[in-house]
Order: C-alpha cells, then structure tokens, then sequence
C-alpha cells in the first residue's frame, strides 16, 4: 500500500490505534479455522464517525477492509483474503443503554456477548442468543455472522432479537435503521439484510436489541444411550410430544472419548451418545414436569441413565461436558476442521451415521456434536495438514458431508456462515438464481468491492476449496 494513502488512515484513528509492524499485525492473520493471511495494517476506530471516514477513505483509493471482532470465526470470516486493511472494532465497547421500559440494549459490535448477557440479567432481563464462543465473540460478529447457541432452539438466533442497527456504508454513508419499535414493517426491511451478511455489505457500529423477562428458573438433565440412533430418536420424540425445551444438544461416542481425555468426567461404558437437556420459565412445577417427560421419553427409547442436575453445580458440571468440546477436539489433533450443517431433525441419525461412514472412508476420525433439537450439527475433522495430500483428501470428504446434508434437505450452514471455508458449495444449496441476487445485492451495497472481499461468493470450482485457501504472506516474518 502506498505510504501517504496509510498515513492517512492513520490520521484518522491516530498513531496509537494503528498496527503497522509484523509482530503487531500477526495476531489478526488468522481466526478460528487453520487459515492464515497478513493485513498490510490494522486499524482501531472507537466511533462510528471514525469509521465513515475510513470507509470513506477506502472507497476512494480502493483499499479492501476485512472488518473484525474477536476473530472467532469459524469459516474463515476475518481474516484478510487480498493484501489490504482490517478494521478492528474491539474498542468500541460500550454497552449504552439498558432500557428497561422498552426491553432493549443498545451496544457496540465490541461488546463481548458475555459481558451483555451480565449487564441485562442484571437488570432482571435475558439476552438468550449464546454461541458457544460467548466469552470471547463480539456482539457486532454475532449480528454479522447470525450467531446461534444451544438456547435458539426454543428463543431463536440472533436475527430474532435485532431491532436497529447504525451501519457505514462502503462510501462512508452512515444508515440508522429500525429502534426500540417492537413493530416496524415501514418500507423494505433493509435491517435484515446486514444480519448474516459476514461483512460484505457494511459495518456494523450499533445495535439495539431485543431483551425479555429473565427466568428465574432452569432445570438440566443429562440422557446417556447405547446407540446414537436412540438419542436422535429422542429428539424428535420430545419435540413431537409438544415440548419446547432450551436445548437439546448431543454428542457422539468420538467427541466424548476425547473431552474425558481433557476433563475428570465419566460415562458408562456402553454410552455411544448423550443428550443434553434443559428446560427454563417462571413456573417450577411446569419446569419440572416438562423434565420428568423428557428423560421418561428417553428412557422410553433406551436410554442406559438419566440424571438430573439437584444443584447448580451438578448443572455446570453437565454443561462443562458441552463447552470444553471444541477446544477439547482442537487439541486432539495439529488441525480442526469444525463444520456448520443443518438437516431436519428426523434426518439426524441418518446424518450422522453418513459422517461416520465418509470419516471411515476417507480415513479421518470425525466427532459430532451440536444442537440435536434444532438439525444443527458440527461435524469435527481431525487432520494434520503438513502431511503430504491430507488437505486434498480432506476437500473429498468435506464435500461429501456438505452434498449428503443437501441431499436430505438440509443446508450448508446453520450458524458458522459461509466465509471462504464454503463458498464453492453456495450455488449447490442456494441454487444459481439466487446467487445471482445476493451478488446484484452486494454490487448495490459495494460496487467496488473493498468490503471483506472473496467471501461468501464462489470464484471458481468446488475442486481445491481448502488447498486454494490464503496462507501466511511473505511479509509476515517476525
């Protein structure tokens, strides 16, 4: 990048919120997924105004910006694709209001998910949205990525609680759309349009959001069954018996052998699955009734043990099985491949029954797990990418999954979003038409295209979709 053109960014943001050395700019090359690409430098804005001028800036010289969170990403969302700028909203942080009257939060994209969900229960209300990253992703991330969680199941994702945003354009223009309304249908619903949209159409630099009464009670369960088939059968059960839990998540026997690797927790021999269960409300008798039928439902069906959390502990403790999965998996292996798919629920054990066998075909161990009660499922790839022609056996088999999920009515993503991880495969589930629109859409939105370039949209075939990925650029020695 030319010299002048980055000294005035940095005239915008300042010197002491520019990254501009390697050893700076190496902790925003990569984000959750194994990918790897350096940004020429790294701005921190604190405000919206400061953003419409860097946009406005980028627009101009036709500087690419790869806007970012907390780079948790699991599709390979924040990191840079081309050489060019990432713009780091961290510092914009600030919870502004918690308005109790109208049930609404209005925040910054820094805020860090968790930290929300303290601020408004402590004022007696509830954010539900809880990816499981809650403690480190961002709440702009989350409306950019259509964030999901165990709880969507019964209050839905983030979409769901999405009432206004302000938003900088890719020439700097500055949108405020939707409020505190409750019900708002004036006009084209433009809001929408930016919730999912992983970057590509704006940046997102407020937020107000829905907020609900808080449940003052939650009750968890934990079913352990000899055959997985058993447990997804569980799931559609409950749901068809007129249930409506919290969540309902399951994990395989492959994802349990590695996390009671990394923690002291046991499972009975025999345990190829188990389900989660969780109810919360206001009535306890209804909470409690609504457990005692699900793990009735489940023994039913063969479950080996139900148990019942009697305390809060005993109900971390189930949940701690669910949490430390991912990171338990990333360490299991040099390299985590962690997939998004979504399938009707009834199509669950035939889902994972075709993981396993593409796992077995293609020589990979594969743990699943995810949220069972709504189709969502995280196939988890455990590969080394140094060994010769692993990623390219790895392109087969993940593309298998991708189709098998297609096939059964499903779809590619459920939460992660698209990125550059699956971008090839979007006209396989969207179909061509349709594509064609979101493009026509971006055009609109961002003619020249600066805004997180390379994602989303397929370039060029299925073929070579993870050995075409970026790698760390030359000028990223430290």
């Amino acid at each position: 990048m030319d010299a002048k053109i980055l000294n005035d960014f940095e005239n915008i943001v300042g010197p002491q919120n520019i990254r501009r050395g390697p050893a700076q700019r190496v902790a925003y090359s990569f984000d959750g997924t194994f990918q790897q690409r350096m940004p020429e430098a790294v701005l921190l804005p604190k405000t919206t105004e400061e953003v419409s001028r860097i946009l406005a800036l980028a627009n101009k010289t036709e500087t690419t910006i790869t806007t970012r969170g907390a780079g948790t990403s699991l599709s390979g969302g924040a990191i840079p694709t081309i050489e060019g700028l990432v713009l780091d909203l961290a510092q914009m942080n600030a919870i502004h209001e918690i308005d109790k009257r109208n049930s609404v939060a209005v925040a910054q994209p820094g805020v860090i998910t968790s930290d929300l969900h303290h601020a408004v229960e402590e004022q007696g209300l509830f954010y539900p949205p809880d990816p499981a990253s809650l403690q480190q992703c961002t709440i702009g991330g989350n409306v950019a990525c259509n964030s999901g969680g165990p709880r969507c199941l019964k209050y839905g994702v983030t979409k769901d609680f999405v009432l206004g945003m302000t938003v900088v354009l890719a020439n700097g223009s500055i949108l405020k759309l939707g409020g505190k309304l409750v019900k708002n249908v004036t006009g084209y619903q433009l809001m929408q349009l930016f919730v999912g949209s992983e970057g590509t159409l704006g940046v997102i630099t407020e937020v107000t959001l829905r907020l609900i009464p808080y449940p003052s009670m939650r009750k968890t369960a934990i079913a352990m069954f000899k055959s997985l088939d058993h447990a997804s059968e569980a799931v559609t059960e409950i749901i068809g018996a007129g249930i409506l839990p919290v969540a309902l998540e399951l994990l395989d026997r492959a994802t349990l052998d590695i996390v009671t690797q990394y923690r002291d927790l046991t499972f009975p021999q025999e345990t190829n699955a188990i389900l989660i269960i969780e109810q919360d409300g206001n009535d306890e008798n209804a909470i409690q009734n609504d457990i005692k039928s699900m793990t009735a439902i489940c023994r039913e069906i063969g479950a080996i043990e139900c148990n019942e959390a009697a305390n809060e502990q005993e109900r971390q403790a189930i949940w701690e099985t669910r949490r430390v999965a991912s990171g338990a998996l990333g360490r299991a292996a040099p390299n985590k491949l962690g997939e998004d798919i979504a399938v009707p629920r009834s199509q669950i054990p035939e889902m994972i029954r075709r993981i396993h066998e593409i796992g077995e075909k293609h020589q990979f161990k594969i743990a699943v797990f995810g949220h069972a009660g709504d189709g969502n499922l995280h196939p988890n790839f455990l590969f080394d990418k140094k060994i010769p022609g692993e990623l390219k056996r790895l392109e087969v088999a993940a593309s298998e999954v991708f189709q098998v999920a297609l096939e059964m009515g499903g779809t590619l993503s459920g939460e992660h979003g698209i990125g550059t991880l699956k971008k090839e495969f979007l006209v396989n589930d969207l179909g061509e038409q349709t594509v064609n629109i979101m493009q026509d859409i971006k055009n609109v939105f961002d003619p020249k295209e600066i805004l997180n370039p390379d994602k989303i949209f397929p370039e060029n075939s299925t073929e070579g979709f993870l050995t075409r990925l970026p790698l760390l650029g030359k000028n990223a020695s430290i």
